[in-house]
């Protein structure tokens, strides 16, 4: 059963799902009008086996995008530009183009990577935002805001089932939580996509909120914010396909 990236609406018709950073300061890669120069890397497409459907050449200022053609043009939820690729500092980076669904790239298992607010990630068919405690001030005229009592907890986990939409939201105690399907402390017990253990969210010793892979079968997914450099066998999620990206430099 298929499903959108933005929604989590199961698409009966069409094949199978695929399973679920420092900004970089330079000249913005949507400056680039054209790819130039030499082959970069390889970006292939991937089956929810992993096995390879297709594969298109990178070059510096190429865009992905449902108006590119060949293995894009069948995503309706591929944005037209959807990601730009692009080399500084004999580097590759992927910069998301401002599209509706996002660009998301697979964590490595049992690697924490900071959430920061707002940050969406993805584990199976479940979309989900981190949203961080933060104590709301009293009205200009001096009144509380009345609320549950919070002591304990460091954020919630929202689900975001529509744009702009969320659905059931999660708090995250200072001592961290465990999602999967079979075990832990919030359960997707319907989704099997979702490992049995699939991560882990907790809190550092420097007091930051890290998401770590437990070791998935499928991975989690991070949306990107801007630019993100990549390595060699990185995997990418744009729209409804799952890309992995071979570095030739």
């Amino acid at each position: 059963m298929r499903f959108c990236m933005n929604c989590g609406f199961n698409l009966a018709a069409a094949p199978p799902p695929v399973p679920a950073a420092t900004i970089a300061a330079s000249v913005p890669p949507s400056t680039v009008t054209a790819p130039s120069g030499p082959q970069l890397a390889i970006l292939t497409a991937l089956r929810a086996d992993k096995s390879e459907v297709g594969s298109y050449p990178i070059q510096n200022g190429t865009t992905v995008g449902r108006n590119n053609g060949g293995i894009f043009a069948g995503d309706s939820y591929l944005s037209p530009r959807h990601a730009t690729f692009y080399q500084r500092n004999n580097k590759l980076y992927i910069k998301d183009e401002g599209s509706l669904n996002g660009t998301f790239i697979k964590l490595v298992p049992e690697q924490p990577t900071e959430l920061l607010p707002g940050d969406v990630f993805r584990i199976g068919q479940e979309i989900v935002r981190f949203e961080p405690l933060v104590p709301q001030p009293p009205s200009p005229d001096g009144v509380e805001r009345i609320g549950s009592p919070s002591k304990g907890y460091v954020g919630r986990l929202a689900l975001i089932i529509g744009r702009d939409v969320t659905g059931n939201a999660f708090p995250i105690p200072e001592t961290g939580v465990h999602i999967g399907r079979e075990r832990g402390d919030i359960l997707f017990p319907e989704d099997g996509y979702v490992s049995g253990l699939h991560c882990r969210i907790s809190r550092g010793s420097d007091g930051k909120i890290y998401l770590t892979d437990l070791g998935s079968s499928n991975g989690t997914f991070v949306r990107i914010k801007g630019d993100r450099d990549l390595r060699s066998l990185d995997e990418i999620l744009m729209g409804q396909q799952l890309f992995r990206i071979t570095l030739l430099v």
